[in-house]
């Protein structure tokens, strides 16, 4: 028996009570309707229909009518095995956005919700606890953002890691795409993004990975003192880095990545994509502008923390840096290759201290002060190495 139902059968053996209590004088008119949680005009509507139709004048006709908005039979069906057919296991949410963008639907989240649950094709989620205090967004974009990567079984078989760097202000996503494996590069790959999409922003918000932070005790504090690569490159440009210290910190892009967790995996497989250029596409012209348009809120206040980059040679910002020791056949030594200094004017470099630049297409530069003394093409970008190696 359905709660409604099992209400108004209580109900009405209530008013049998009070009814006979009132009838017989044992009861006042006021006391009778509290004793059926009314009000004494109320009760009194009740004793006319009771007098007129006995206990079934009492019994609410909504339960036994049909709604004249109810939805066609029809209708339900075709949404159940729409769902059933194609989007089994996606979230409710998910679905509805599908459902209204490719199928023309029109009903609302709240009745696909329940016309899925009612059919037993999703289950209803464990009510939540009580939540803590959202740490308040940025006011502005571009004063506070995010990277993070998430690693994740993207497509069938493949295990890749998610690079996104998104505003805190508006949910915005900047920059995101796949990568083997999340480092030190595709650190800098989402940083230019970034930098050439929007300009130069305030901070930056991160995890403790390696490649962000020097941490000298697992799980303790990170020495700002000892920049990483990535480090060093935000300071070079200005931008504050910023660490967490609890779960908790970092709460909305987690809850963020849990929602794309759930979307993406699911719009790739639909989309027939099992390749990471095609993934990388995809999320570049149909799932970001949808993201940001479903998820981006507004700023809090008007105006924006972006500035112009200007004429700032991002390829020597957003490199790996070392310093060498030139030897006394003016090369230099740099991971296994003799880098063979040029001569100019008759002026050599040998026992100089010179900075070698390795970029993201794997050419190498090398400076004595700001001055460029020599580029060499060739090789794949490496991992990265502390600032200061002999």
């Amino acid at each position: 028996m359905r709660r409604t139902e099992w209400l108004q059968e209580t109900r009405m053996l209530r008013f049998e009570e009070a009814f006979a209590g009132w009838t017989e004088k044992r009861l006042t008119q006021e006391e009778a309707a509290r004793l059926l949680g009314v009000c004494a005009r109320t009760f009194r509507r009740y004793v006319d229909r009771f007098e007129d139709g006995g206990l079934d004048g009492l019994a609410d006709k909504r339960l036994s009518q049909v709604s004249s908005r109810c939805a066609p039979t029809d209708e339900v069906l075709r949404l159940e095995t729409l769902y059933r057919e194609s989007y089994q296991g996606w979230s409710v949410a998910h679905f509805h956005d599908m459902y209204r963008d490719r199928h023309a639907g029109e009903r609302s989240y709240t009745w696909v919700k329940n016309r899925l649950q009612a059919a037993g094709l999703v289950s209803k989620g464990k009510r939540r606890g009580t939540p803590r205090r959202k740490r308040d967004r940025a006011p502005i974009p571009g004063l506070l953002l995010h990277q993070d990567g998430s690693p994740h079984e993207w497509v069938a078989g493949a295990q890749w890691d998610l690079i996104v760097t998104m505003d805190d202000a508006t949910s915005e996503v900047y920059s995101g795409f796949f990568v083997e494996e999340e480092g030190t590069w595709s650190s800098f790959r989402g940083v230019r993004e970034t930098l050439s999409k929007r300009g130069l922003f305030s901070s930056l918000y991160t995890d403790r990975g390696s490649h962000y932070w020097h941490t000298p005790v697992a799980g303790g504090k990170v020495d700002k003192a000892n920049p990483t690569q990535f480090g060093r490159a935000m300071a070079e440009l200005g931008v504050e880095m910023i660490p967490p210290y609890s779960p908790e910190a970092r709460g909305r892009s987690e809850r963020w990545f849990e929602t794309v967790q759930g979307r993406l995996p699911k719009e790739l497989a639909l989309e027939g994509i099992a390749a990471m250029p095609e993934a990388n596409a995809y999320l570049r012209e149909s799932f970001w502008p949808r993201m940001n348009r479903r998820f981006g809120v507004e700023a809090a206040a008007p105006g924006s923390a972006f500035v112009p980059l200007g004429d700032v040679g991002l390829d020597d910002i957003l490199c790996l840096k070392a310093e060498r020791t030139v030897t006394r056949d003016n090369c230099v030594d740099y991971r296994g290759r003799q880098l063979q200094l040029p001569v100019g004017h008759g002026r050599h470099y040998v026992k100089r201290r010179v900075r070698v630049h390795e970029h993201a297409d794997g050419t190498l530069s090398v400076f004595h002060g700001p001055r460029r003394l020599a580029r060499y093409h060739g090789g794949a970008p490496a991992e990265p190495m502390p600032l200061a190696a002999g």
